[in-house]
């Protein structure tokens, strides 16, 4: 079997495909809620409700996809010069951490400014917890697959060590967390009375930043040739260990903002399971989005909603959450078989 490039795809092949990969998903759920024994279509019409059946659901969604975005922005930037950043986690926690420190009475700033100082401040930890990684890749050429992901792991344990030490709340009763945010280092709620902040709308704002620097200025375009051929961009003139560098700052710095967004949004303190993964969900979202920062949006948006209607089905139905897992990676995997076929069609010998 091999795959043969097809040069101009026609129409059917390029929504019919696309199209099939989301029925095959639909079908995959349904047949997971036969075997939970529910009536499959109630039990999409439950996911459909819970994700956007009223007000309350609708906000709760757009609440989930915040740091979702924001993850989904740093591992697209990254993958798109092919630097695979597997340490989003990391770097979310690393934002939350300064966001912490910073937030609970160290900065004697106007409210005005406390908030933008802190996301700064926030993005540059994010930041420099990629640069280490990408500094061992360019310079003596180590697998950043492995960095990345083992610094996950030292990051929670470093949160732990802090949770349990120097950052823990004296009025916290023993459980591990730290001191909460004062006021003036809060992001406001966009609805009154509702848990949606505006960390989403930065999050939106991140998103057509991105967009914009990926298709309008010169850093992007070094970017894209990077991962498209880094030898021929070499040869080109673009200095592609400078380029790599700050894909990783650019990436870092957005993966922290998720840190930023969940402590100053919407948890007010920092604790031990902040994120349930919203760093390694980045990966299915950017992937989903094919790595376009504004389809990020979209395919952060259809995540949480999976998520959040699989809460609320789970409770009304009796079926399992894990359903939600099953749906994105199914959705994931279709789909990028589905675009795969788009361009090439299989021919067997």
């Amino acid at each position: 079997m091999r795959l043969e490039p097809i040069a101009n795809p026609t129409a059917v092949r390029r929504f019919g495909l696309p199209a099939t990969a989301l029925a095959l998903t639909v079908l995959v759920a349904s047949l997971l809620a036969l075997l939970a024994g529910a009536n499959p279509f109630a039990t999409l019409g439950l996911i459909l409700k819970g994700a956007a059946g009223s007000k309350f659901a609708l906000l709760e969604t757009l609440n989930r996809a915040t740091p979702l975005i924001f993850t989904g922005l740093a591992v697209a930037v990254a993958f798109r010069a092919k630097l695979w950043n597997i340490g989003a986690e990391a770097q979310l926690y690393a934002g939350a951490i300064v966001t912490v420190l910073l937030g609970t009475g160290a900065l004697p700033l106007p409210s005005a400014l406390l908030l933008p100082v802190i996301a700064l401040a926030a993005m540059l930890a994010g930041a420099l917890a990629l640069l280490g990684p990408v500094l061992l890749k360019t310079r003596l050429g180590v697998d950043e697959v492995v960095t990345t992901l083992l610094f996950n792991f030292i990051m929670l344990l470093f949160v732990s060590y802090l949770l349990e030490g120097p950052m823990k709340d004296p009025m916290g009763m023993g459980w591990p967390k730290s001191p909460a945010l004062e006021k003036a280092a809060r992001l406001p709620r966009i609805v009154d009375g509702l848990r949606l902040h505006w960390g989403f709308a930065l999050a939106i704002l991140a998103a057509i930043a991105v967009w914009v620097i990926q298709t309008r200025t010169t850093l992007g375009y070094e970017i894209r040739a990077v991962g498209l051929n880094a030898e021929a961009a070499r040869f080109a003139g673009i200095p592609v260990g400078r380029v790599m560098v700050k894909t990783a700052l650019l990436s870092g710095g957005l993966a922290a903002l998720a840190g930023f967004s969940e402590v100053a949004g919407l948890k007010g303190n920092l604790t031990l399971d902040l994120s349930p993964g919203f760093g390694y969900t980045g990966i299915i979202v950017a992937m989903l989005a094919l790595l376009n920062p504004l389809g990020v949006v979209l395919s952060a948006l259809f995540v949480a909603g999976v998520f959040v209607g699989a809460d609320s089905m789970s409770r009304a139905a009796g079926v399992p959450t894990y359903i939600a897992d099953i749906l994105t990676a199914t959705a994931l995997l279709t789909m990028v078989l589905a675009l795969r076929l788009t361009r090439a069609r299989i021919r067997w010998r």
